[in-house]
């Protein structure tokens, strides 16, 4: 039984559930049924040509099924020994440590990982691998800011930055997966104090999400903003003339070049600790660091490959290249508590 995402977007949570459930009746004849089942909160439409093409070389059907990434990580939990999820994919490290605190991935020994893919963006216990990147970059509006005139994420906390800054909520993961790299940096008395000046120079109070930081940038209800690296390239690629439009009033600049390098992020994935098919798990994580998948990654979502040597998508290049931080991507995880509560305490809200 296939389970694409359509059908899983467009049904509603009964008739998924009950589909999944028909999943589940049978883990063995899953893997023998020459298919592998991937629970993903990736939700691209590009990533469907990932899975064609996997299918296409090795003959094994992708079943997705796709949902939040904790409510991804629930549903395996409560499906226990019975799960039919061979793979787990999701977005930010932050979420794939969650994964790896609920135990519901096992680790993996694949030299093709380990020798394609950076050991910072990796769980050190090979639970979980790194198969794009996306660096959280300052957007600037191009007629009120100079590159000159950025540097840091530590400069944003100072007075000149005093309500021009946009940036989303504090229950976003992927600034909890920020101030989590900055607590590792500079320890947590630092960091809450940098904190406290970047929340005194907020233009608004938190909201929307990344587009909507770059979409308040061009309008100039900010002069700088924190997000994604992909979202301006989405916008630039965008046929909407309206879309293009704000992407050309805005500039990207990547912090800390001098120094550590820019905070990055990842998208991943595991194989669950039942899968009934691992064998298939890994061939399709294998797949996943292939020069062919890596262009996939980037062309399709504007991401930056993992894989050294594979070209970054056209409309990125005129970004350049930068330098990215080493700390490795688990600390955003084992660090997120920490982050959340020194969010609370600085009143980002």
């Amino acid at each position: 039984m296939t389970i694409t995402r359509r059908v899983f977007l467009g049904t509603g949570t009964a008739i998924a559930t009950v589909a999944i459930a028909e999943l589940g009746k049978s883990n063995r004849g899953l893997a023998q049924s020459g298919a592998i089942n991937l629970y993903s909160s990736r939700h691209y439409d590009t990533d469907q040509a990932l899975y064609d093409s996997f299918t296409k070389k090795t003959g094994l059907k992708v079943n997705l099924i796709e949902g939040k990434g904790d409510k991804l990580i629930e549903r395996i939990k409560s499906e226990g020994a019975n799960s039919p999820a061979d793979v787990f994919m999701t977005v930010d490290a932050g979420r794939l440590w969650r994964a790896q605190e609920a135990g519901i991935l096992q680790p993996i020994s694949s030299s093709t990982l380990n020798n394609k893919i950076p050991a910072n963006l990796r769980s050190p216990e090979k639970l979980w691998f790194g198969f794009s990147k996306r660096a959280r970059v300052i957007m600037y509006n191009k007629n009120k800011v100079q590159p000159s005139e950025l540097s840091t994420y530590e400069d944003l906390a100072q007075n000149k930055w005093k309500g021009k800054i946009v940036i989303r909520s504090s229950s976003n993961i992927y600034n909890q997966s920020l101030i989590a790299s900055l607590i590792e940096i500079h320890g947590m008395s630092d960091a809450e104090g940098w904190a406290k000046g970047f929340v005194r120079n907020f233009a608004r109070p938190p909201e929307g999400n990344d587009t909507a930081q770059i979409k308040a940038v061009a309008a100039g209800i900010g002069d700088i903003g924190l997000a994604n690296s992909y979202y301006l390239a989405r916008l630039k690629r965008s046929s909407k003339p309206e879309d293009q439009a704000v992407a050309d009033k805005v500039g990207m600049f990547f912090p800390n070049q001098n120094g550590r390098g820019t905070h990055v992020n990842i998208s991943g994935g595991g194989v669950v600790k039942n899968a009934p098919n691992k064998e298939g798990a890994i061939k399709f994580l294998e797949y996943l660091v292939s020069p062919e998948a890596q262009k996939i990654f980037s062309e399709g979502n504007n991401e930056y490959p993992v894989v050294a040597g594979v070209p970054i998508a056209s409309v990125l290049k005129p970004f350049g290249s930068f330098k990215n931080d080493s700390t490795n991507v688990s600390v955003y995880g084992k660090l997120n508590a920490d982050a959340i509560k020194l969010m609370d305490r600085v009143g980002w809200k």
